[in-house]
């Protein structure tokens, strides 16, 4: 409790008895709120060491309307449908690739698509009730709120109010798509909260944000043969090696997405109704006071995400937020500055915003708090994957990140164009496709930035996340044989150094 001070002012609030008092006293051991994918596995993983548990999880509907099941974003309107999305995009270029190889052409159908995605999605909330019910994880469907030390309250869709007590509490209420705030964007507009079930085809779509969402989603909508159009304030992939992430939007803009740079929309207004229907969009410049106006079916926010922490009592209790982002800040075992409330996922403060790391840190959370545990979360050489229609996997530092860090001259930028052997015969672009790894010449050159765009670059990044974790130097991928042909044996074969200056240009597979 710290001073004496603080721990007078605990007896005089009531929180210094609660904390003496036995765990038996409570409801249960431990109530999560929030059912997505760093709660389930802390509230799973303390049922398992045989823990009382309650899951409370409420999906407040977008301004569409949209709602969603068991499972969290990643599940319902993130990681799995816009993967899905993602290969069906993907196969619509492996069509126009197939006419090389004898291939008819086929036609794509949204509506067969979002359906079968529904039903998968549908099973996986079937399948997380299920594993919650066979842990004898209590799970209620309602919204949570703080109303005092180690109490909550719990609403039901027709508020009905019930009250729960627990010794320990974690919050892992995850983010949801932020809006404008400009006329006409809650009214008209969707997010990626709304697209994956989308009930009809979007038609010709303005995608404002140069986040991975907006990239990710301009992407697939254009591989399904769209009009798409991306508004960008500034720079496209915020936070990601910057070089790469121009590379991608190379890549989009030769293959159909058209960018316009440096504006923001001002208003949105419906010139006609249905599905879709017609709205248009004024937009300013960001640089002076030119403004532009166009007409589409579909205008797509992806301009960030706001933490869920901000309607749920954390006042009342004490808990702290950054009050510009809504974010919690936490010690390094996942603890707020009220002992026993912890937090997990995307409303971390300074923590990587990816369902993985959600769910490893919320399974060691519950392992030190019942099972005896002390290893923490590794938020170090996470790697990640961006699923623009050519990928873009990474790991460890950015280019500019490494030089900010090591500086320039202490560093080796090891980099090269590959020619994927399925691009061949199909006749595409020979230097495109690009690896570079970013090597500390005074630690024995390991590597500490790993980024490759190209095919399945989540597959080859996986791989090589682990072998960083282990303390990978350019040497160990010298002396690593290439399986061969494959994209990720470019690793194994690294000679030209940005340094040098020489051509990386490639001529054959």
């Amino acid at each position: 409790m710290g001073g004496c001070d603080r721990t007078f002012q605990a007896h005089q609030s009531g929180l210094l008895q609660k904390l003496l008092q036995e765990d038996s006293t409570y409801d249960y051991d431990l109530i999560v709120i929030g059912g997505g994918s760093g709660g389930l596995a802390c509230a799973q993983e303390a049922a398992i060491l045989g823990k009382k548990v309650m899951v409370l999880d409420f999906v407040v509907p977008s301004p569409q309307g949209t709602s969603w099941g068991l499972g969290g974003t990643c599940v319902n309107v993130g990681c799995v449908p816009k993967k899905l999305m993602h290969q069906a995009a993907l196969l619509g270029q492996a069509l126009n690739d197939s006419r090389k190889f004898g291939w008819e052409y086929v036609k794509h159908n949204w509506e067969t698509m979002t359906e079968a995605i529904q039903n998968h999605i549908s099973s996986l909330n079937w399948g997380h009730r299920l594993s919650l019910r066979e842990k004898s994880v209590d799970y209620v469907n309602s919204y949570g709120e703080f109303v005092e030390h180690h109490r909550i309250k719990a609403t039901n869709r027709k508020g009905q109010e019930t009250s729960y007590t627990a010794a320990k509490f974690v919050i892992a209420t995850g983010e949801r798509p932020r809006y404008l705030g400009i006329q006409g964007d809650k009214e008209y507009c969707i997010t990626s909260d709304d697209l994956f079930s989308l009930p009809y085809c979007p038609g010709k779509t303005l995608v404002v944000g140069a986040s991975y969402v907006a990239l990710e989603c301009a992407g697939v909508l254009t591989g399904l043969g769209l009009d798409v159009t991306v508004m960008v304030r500034s720079v496209l992939l915020r936070g990601f090696d910057q070089e790469m992430a121009e590379r991608v939007g190379s890549y989009m803009e030769q293959h159909g997405v058209k960018f316009l740079r440096k504006f923001i929309p001002v208003m949105v207004k419906q010139l006609e109704k249905g599905s879709p229907g017609k709205l248009k969009v004024v937009a300013k410049s960001t640089e002076g006071p030119e403004t532009i106006e166009g007409v589409y079916n579909t205008v797509l926010l992806a301009i960030g995400r706001d933490s869920c922490t901000r309607k749920m009592g954390l006042d009342k209790i004490g808990v702290k937020i950054n009050k510009k982002t809504g974010k919690i800040p936490v010690n390094d075992v996942e603890q707020t500055n009220v002992p026993y409330v912890y937090a997990v996922g995307d409303i971390l403060e300074g923590k990587l915003e990816l369902t993985p790391v959600a769910i490893q840190a919320g399974k060691l959370l519950a392992r030190r708090l019942f099972g005896g545990c002390l290893e923490k979360c590794d938020y170090i050489n996470v790697p990640t994957t961006v699923f623009t229609p050519l990928e873009y996997g990474c790991c460890g530092l950015s280019e500019e990140k490494a030089i900010e860090v090591y500086k320039k001259e202490n560093l080796e930028v090891y980099h090269t164009f590959f020619w994927p052997l399925e691009w061949t015969v199909a006749g595409r672009d020979n230097n495109t496709c690009y690896a570079k790894i970013i090597c500390n010449k005074f630690d024995n050159y390991r590597v500490i930035g790993f980024h490759v765009l190209g095919p399945n670059a989540g597959e080859v990044t996986q791989g090589f996340a682990a072998a960083m974790k282990c303390g990978l130097t350019k040497q160990l991928l010298d002396d690593t044989i290439g399986i061969h042909p494959t994209c990720g044996e470019v690793f194994t074969t690294l000679e030209i150094t940005k340094s040098s200056g020489l051509d990386i240009t490639q001529k054959g597979c």
